[in-house]
């Protein structure tokens, strides 16, 4: 196990992203998106997510895990996730700006949150495993 600090706070930030994860597709998958403003479309738009985002959970997961037990298939993993955070977070930057989400009066706060910190997670494991 290792006793690097830096290792142990992307570990952290790995499982607290992939916690993210889970807890916003446990919101989203309860409430009924019936407000007038979303897009046509947005609900089969976002549905597909919810199992390539379960997928990205796992492999934070599991990154964290081996790194922190210095195996090198976690720094690959972490560079994966990296890989799939970056291209959500830039496919949902641009699908939201396209649509307007970003309004204070559509969720634009949530939604710029969910934009800013997938796109840094994404940085940081970019920054730590390139």
């Amino acid at each position: 196990m290792t006793s690097n600090p830096i290792t142990w706070v992307v570990a952290a930030i790995e499982v607290v992203t992939a916690l993210g994860i889970a807890g916003f597709w446990v919101t989203w998958l309860r409430e009924p998106h019936d407000e007038e403003w979303l897009p046509a479309g947005y609900v089969e738009h976002e549905t597909p997510f919810v199992f390539t985002d379960s997928l990205l959970a796992v492999v934070l997961v599991v990154g964290a895990v081996l790194q922190v037990a210095e195996q090198p298939a976690g720094e690959s993993l972490g560079l994966i996730a990296a890989g799939m955070l970056a291209f959500l977070g830039v496919l949902d930057l641009g699908y939201f700006a396209r649509t307007g989400m970003f309004a204070a009066d559509k969720g634009g706060l949530v939604n710029a949150g969910v934009v800013a910190g997938t796109l840094v997670a994404a940085a940081v494991l970019i920054v730590r495993f390139f």
